[in-house]
This record gives structure tokens, C-alpha cells and sequence, in this order.
């Protein structure tokens, strides 16, 4: 599994995204993503799933050690107390001493605490061994900057929407110049790219099927990473059979410049709560 180097560490370039995965399914496909040799797994405080997580990280012969765990805040969690509460319950139901990278989900709103106060606390995570990184999701590039002046510890991503319909260059360029490693979730677009003519057509030349040249596009960006959600084995197996083969830069661009109405579908597609 290929990695990326971001800021002295290494973090696998594929992940497994773990929203909406429940009970025995998230557990399951956990251990057989870790088995097939995933090694970089992502979940959050509001995806509620964060035991079964554990759970299959636990059943899978793999050292703890050799899996880069993520989890996030949620939105009821950002004043001092709730931070250093909630992440604790998160270890305890993870099953881990420590987590390799905290992130703050969404932006704090007015009437949550400060960024201040949050990046603050998790700052003291860090500082106590709990927490080996911290990051943000969902963060514009301005506020990625606020956050990176406030937090005494670095910044190591920003984990954000990112798919051929969603054009993050600004963010990227950003994080390029300033070391921080773009995650991308929902990077097949909620299964948008699955009928894709551009894609469908490229993946016809090396033998791939769109969600794997979309794939494949995320990960040939310098400084991405990709987490996408599988539960069956197929599509796990699938997300792995990215590596062995390589874009041209026309191709890069093809697929960087989809049409117009396929990116207003997948836009409103993005703002559906299923």
C-alpha cells in the first residue's frame, strides 16, 4: 500500500471510510479491509460506530501499530471539558491507547466554544500522549489558515469532499505549500462517477472500472489521500487495485474538467442526508 509523507510522518495513501457502517457489518469489514492489508482506517464520534471499529481492529492479526486510526469531534464536543471527555469515551470504545489522528468534524458555529479553546485542548491531548496528531475537516482554506496560527501543534490534514465533480484545487494548492495532507471522502461521489462516460471510457483502456480511475486520480495528486466506503469484499478487494496502473496528464485533466451537468447532479446529490 502506497503512503504519503506529510510533515515527518507516514500516513497509507487508501483508507477505509467507515460512515454509515453499522453493527456487525462495520466490525466485519474492518477486520477483512485490515486482513486484505488496509492499514489506515477512518471513523467519528458521529458516525456512532466507533466500538465495532474497535471491534475489528481488534479480531484482525494486524498490530495496532501498523494502523493509522482517525477519528473526529463532533459538533456537541468542542469546549475544553467535552474534548478530553469525548476523546477518552472514543479510546475506550476503540480499544487504543491512543489515536494517531483527532480531528475537528465541521467548524465550530458561533454558539459552539472557540477554535481556540478546541485546538487548545486537543493540543493538551497531544502533549499527554493521547492523541499523536490533530487535523479538520471540512475546513475552507482560510479557515485551515486560522487554525494552523492557533494551534501550537501542526495541522496534518484537512479532510474534505473530493471527487471529479468537486473542484478542491484552491485547498490543495494550499496544503501543498504548507504541508498538509488533503483527505478525501466520498471520493466516488456516492457511486456518481459509476456511469461516468469519460471515466468509463478511460478505465477501458488499462482494464478498471470508473470507481477505480477516479480512484486512481485522487491518489496520482501529489499530497492526497482517499478514504472511500466499501463493506463487501468485492469492492474492498477493488479499491486496493489502484496502484498498478498510471494516468496520462491528459487523462488527469480530462477528468479534472467533467461536464457541467454532471457536476450540478452530484452538487445536489452532496447536500442529500442519505
Amino acid at each position: 500500500m502506497d503512503e504519503i509523507q506529510v510533515q515527518g510522518t507516514s500516513v497509507p495513501a487508501l483508507g477505509l471510510g467507515t460512515w454509515q457502517l453499522t453493527g456487525e457489518t462495520c466490525r466485519e469489514t474492518v477486520e477483512s479491509a485490515l486482513e486484505m492489508g488496509y492499514r489506515h482506517v477512518d471513523t467519528a464520534q458521529a458516525y456512532g460506530n466507533e466500538r465495532q471499529v474497535g471491534l475489528g481492529i481488534e479480531a484482525a492479526a494486524v498490530d495496532r501499530e501498523d494502523v493509522f486510526l482517525t477519528t473526529k469531534l463532533d459538533g456537541s464536543n468542542r469546549d475544553e471539558r467535552s474534548v478530553r471527555r469525548s476523546t477518552r469515551e472514543s479510546l475506550n470504545k476503540l480499544g487504543t491507547d491512543y489515536l494517531d489522528l483527532l480531528l475537528i468534524h465541521w467548524p465550530n458555529t458561533p454558539w459552539m466554544a472557540s477554535l481556540s479553546e478546541t485546538l487548545g485542548a486537543m493540543n493538551d491531548l497531544v502533549d499527554e500522549g493521547l492523541v499523536r496528531h490533530i487535523g479538520v475537516s471540512n475546513f475552507s482554506p482560510s479557515l485551515l489558515d486560522e487554525a494552523r496560527d492557533i494551534s501550537a501543534a501542526p495541522i496534518l490534514t484537512d479532510q474534505v469532499q473530493y471527487h471529479p465533480y468537486w473542484d478542491q484545487r484552491k485547498l490543495l494548492d494550499y496544503c501543498r505549500i504548507h504541508d498538509v495532507l488533503l483527505t478525501a471522502y466520498s471520493p466516488l461521489a456516492r457511486g456518481g462517477v459509476l456511469d461516468d462516460p469519460a471515466l468509463v471510457q478511460i478505465g477501458n483502456r488499462y482494464g478498471k472500472s470508473p470507481a477505480q480511475v477516479a480512484l486512481r486520480w485522487l491518489l496520482q495528486q501529489d499530497g492526497v489521500a482517499a478514504i472511500p466506503k466499501a463493506s463487501s469484499r468485492e469492492h474492498l478487494e477493488a479499491n486496493m487495485a489502484v496502484f498498478d496502473f498510471e494516468l496520462t496528464d491528459a487523462e488527469i485533466e480530462r477528468i479534472r474538467d467533467p461536464s457541467k451537468v454532471r457536476t450540478g447532479v452530484q452538487f445536489v446529490r452532496s447536500q442529500l442526508p442519505f
